[in-house]
């Protein structure tokens, strides 16, 4: 079939694909996803799905254990969790996507997108689809893998075997200190495995405001993993009884499996981008309506991992709905507005990105670690030791850091790590988006007792 127009052609049908196809349909236009694996993409198969799936026994299980007169035993079966995992991921059956998709009036197209001339997308090298206004790439990321002498001589695992995994392996070998290190690390340690994880620094998660990683450092050790700070992986070998690793200590150890969880890059190889100027593998870079900067005429967008911008599926997603609400909005002749916090601007890009690591304890942090070099901002660290966490948990530990512009009076960034602190997020990233000046803050009353007092204790010792 050849000769195929639409108004949109989305490219990649993950959440954030389908968030900009819908968005764009929802606009009254006519489009199509197309989708080389499974329409629902690395999140709903291989990321965000299945590893909290088998990251929330572990940590529901030492939970109880904090709790005295909870009856609980020592182990979580895996075959459980495995299976509970598969009811998330549907086995990898994407049909129910596939009917969202047509329900949502989008035509989901099998096949390999490549764009092969301005607003045209060739599917499988011969089903052509020409857009009257915008092609829309989300297309993702894939694993870094690092250059290690001997990596090629073993199948290590990357994110998606271990997240797909369907037994324990005895040992586990894990390579990195980044979020997919610190989960699998955590979820693997709780399902039985003996886990080793190297590092290249004193602490994990170093994007994150220190006491993050001393406290999910503890954490981990608290799991039974092992965990080699300051070191590194040097060489790989394929041993007699196992993997052998070889630490830039010069120490060895041996695995059943190996995890190279090094980091992701934008997945734009294949995308036939160099035809306008565009070097492969190179994040899309746009303005905050999706809007590629390089290609000329405006018909080419972006969202989600692929624009290097915030990696996160849920940042993705609000990419997507800006630049979805845009292409229909200029499909249409609707006016759009490109100013700061608009509907149709990823604004919140710059100022207040939310993450969290599902670790135990959690760490939930939205906007700024720190202050910024040379300004007037003040960090304020409490520990977060209030009715609401005692009852929690015995023995809660936790701390919390807001970081203030002084000059202006809003918060501009806050880092919570403790046991279920995940739910307070939103609440930060409120005060962060509305700029809620810390004197109306003061106003927010949080209920008693629960964990969210910490915000009482924060502007307390702030001074209000």
């Amino acid at each position: 079939m050849a000769g195929e127009t639409f108004d949109v052609v989305v490219i990649g049908a993950g959440p954030v694909g389908e968030v900009a196809a819908e968005r764009a349909a929802r606009g009254g236009l006519k489009v199509a996803l197309v989708e080389h694996e499974r329409f629902g993409g690395e999140c709903s198969y291989w990321a965000c799905i299945p590893s909290k799936a088998l990251l929330r026994p572990g940590n529901l299980l030492a939970a109880a254990k904090r709790v005295p007169g909870v009856p609980v035993g020592d182990r979580i079966d895996p075959a459980a969790v495995f299976a509970r995992r598969d009811w998330f991921t549907g086995k990898g059956d994407d049909s129910g996507q596939v009917d969202w998709a047509r329900g949502a009036g989008i035509e989901p197209i099998r096949g390999h997108g490549e764009i092969t001339g301005e607003k045209e997308v060739t599917v499988g090298g011969d089903r052509v689809l020409t857009a009257r206004h915008a092609v829309i790439v989300c297309t993702g990321s894939v694993p870094s893998t690092p250059s290690i002498p001997g990596l090629d001589t073993i199948r290590p695992w990357g994110s998606r075997e271990a997240t797909s995994a369907s037994s324990v392996p005895p040992r586990l070998g894990v390579l990195g200190g980044g979020v997919v290190g610190v989960e699998m690390a955590q979820a693997f340690a709780s399902l039985g495995s003996e886990v080793h994880l190297v590092i290249t620094g004193p602490r994990p998660l170093p994007r994150n405001a220190s006491f993050a990683g001393e406290l999910v450092l503890a954490g981990l050790r608290e799991a039974g993993v092992v965990v080699h700070t300051d070191s590194g992986v040097s060489q790989v070998a394929a041993g007699q009884f196992g993997t052998e690793l070889t630490l830039k200590d010069g120490s060895a150890l041996v695995v059943d499996e190996f995890l190279v969880a090094t980091g992701r890059r934008p997945a734009t190889a294949g995308l036939g981008l160099e035809r306008f100027g565009i070097e492969p593998g190179r994040p899309l870079e746009t303005d905050d309506t999706g809007r590629v900067s390089a290609v000329d005429g405006g018909w080419l967008f972006a969202a989600g991992d692929v624009t290097g911008r915030a990696p996160l599926t849920h940042q993705g997603k609000y990419g997507a709905r800006a630049a979805g609400d845009t292409v229909a909005a200029l499909a249409t002749g609707a006016p759009v507005s490109s100013e700061p916090w608009s509907r149709f601007t990823a604004t919140a890009d710059h100022h207040a990105v939310p993450q969290v690591v599902f670790t135990d304890p959690e760490v939930a942090a939205v906007g700024l670690a720190d202050a910024r070099p040379g300004s007037a901002d003040r960090v304020v660290d409490i520990d977060i030791a209030v009715a609401g966490s005692s009852l929690h948990a015995d023995g809660y530990t936790g701390k919390a850091r807001m970081v203030v512009d002084t000059e202006r009076n809003v918060l501009l960034g806050v880092t919570f790590v403790g046991q279920d602190v995940s739910e307070l997020l939103h609440s930060a990233t409120i005060a962060i988006v509305g700029e809620v000046p810390l004197d109306r803050l003061w106003h927010a009353v949080p209920s008693f007792p629960t964990i969210s007092e910490v915000w009482l204790r924060l502007l307390e010792a702030y001074g209000l």
